[in-house]
């Protein structure tokens, strides 16, 4: 039988103070769920190094994250304190999605379980973003086999500012993101296709939005390869989503999603980016569910 690869990095964890609103056990908890999925098998993949985060990143902002550099405010706009600890998750995490695409490539389909790291631009981070792992696999297949149009499609419930910057002067890589209008980040960089989805949409009109944003799709293409940000924060119970989807409505949203995709043939990545929902455990189901429809498409 064939099976689905998807990468974890989720034994690499860092110090969080208790107060602070990362929840990193949902990693393992998605992990967790997704082992158990017929058909999917999980991986750890090997760490980038820090050369290869330079195919993206600007050398200044790459030295400071490696080597503890980072001012107050920077911690800040990162909403994370620094440690070596989350210097060496930073390089397993976006390990993770490179396997991942090097896998679609030959699968079809594959996931990171993690990943989305969408708000780290090319010379600074924020947003619980350092480095930015979409970013780096497509600059490492460019390097060896990959060639054609690839196409980012963010439905996290936060604009994707730093796919913006990172591929602003770059034809071949499409920056799509459903976001909503109200929510982080405060200022927008201006992607290929933004959609400002206004607070408490519901399922009915998300998807009619998605939808027209599909439709718009293959006047940019064709695609060669598709990364998904399956953002499990447009959901009813998240703390920062403020969009009322549904259990049901996001699976929808990541049935049409992923289908767009697959029925053209396009090798996926499917990723997690965010998801701050109460009880953690729903979080880490949906995103799961994510994972496992893509795996149906394998």
């Amino acid at each position: 039988m064939h099976h689905v690869l998807a990468f974890t990095h989720d034994r690499w964890t860092f110090p969080l103070p208790p107060t602070n609103r990362f929840p990193q056990e949902k990693y393992r908890l998605v992990r967790e769920r997704v082992e158990r999925v017929p058909g999917i098998k999980v991986r750890e993949a090997a760490p980038i190094t820090w050369a290869d985060a330079l195919l993206v990143h600007e050398a200044e902002w790459i030295r400071r994250i490696r080597h503890g550099l980072l001012t107050r405010r920077e911690e800040a706009a990162l909403g994370l304190t620094w440690s070596p600890e989350l210097a060496e998750r930073t390089l397993h995490a976006t390990g993770s999605t490179v396997a991942a695409a090097q896998a679609a490539l030959e699968d079809g389909v594959a996931a990171a379980l993690g990943g989305g790291t969408h708000h780290a631009h090319r010379a600074v981070g924020r947003g619980y973003c350092l480095v930015n792992d979409v970013a780096v696999a497509i600059r490492l297949m460019r390097s060896s086999q990959l060639i054609g149009k690839c196409l980012i499609l963010d439905l996290d419930v936060h604009q994707g500012d730093g796919n913006a910057d990172c591929f602003a002067t770059d034809p071949d890589v499409v920056v799509v993101s459903l976001h909503g209008a109200q929510n982080y980040p405060f200022v927008r960089v201006s992607g290929d296709i933004d959609v400002d989805v206004p607070d408490r949409t519901g399922d009915d009109g998300y998807l009619a939005l998605l939808d027209d944003t599909l439709a718009r799709l293959d006047a940019h293409g064709p695609f060669a390869f598709a990364f998904l940000l399956a953002g499990a924060d447009p959901w009813e119970g998240d703390r920062l989503g403020r969009l009322s989807l549904t259990l049901p409505g996001l699976e929808e949203r990541d049935r049409r999603a992923i289908g767009w995709i697959r029925d053209r043939n396009i090798p996926l990545v499917v990723t997690l980016a965010g998801g701050y929902g109460e009880p953690i455990e729903t979080t880490a189901d949906i995103q799961a569910r994510s994972v496992a429809l893509a795996a149906e498409r394998g």
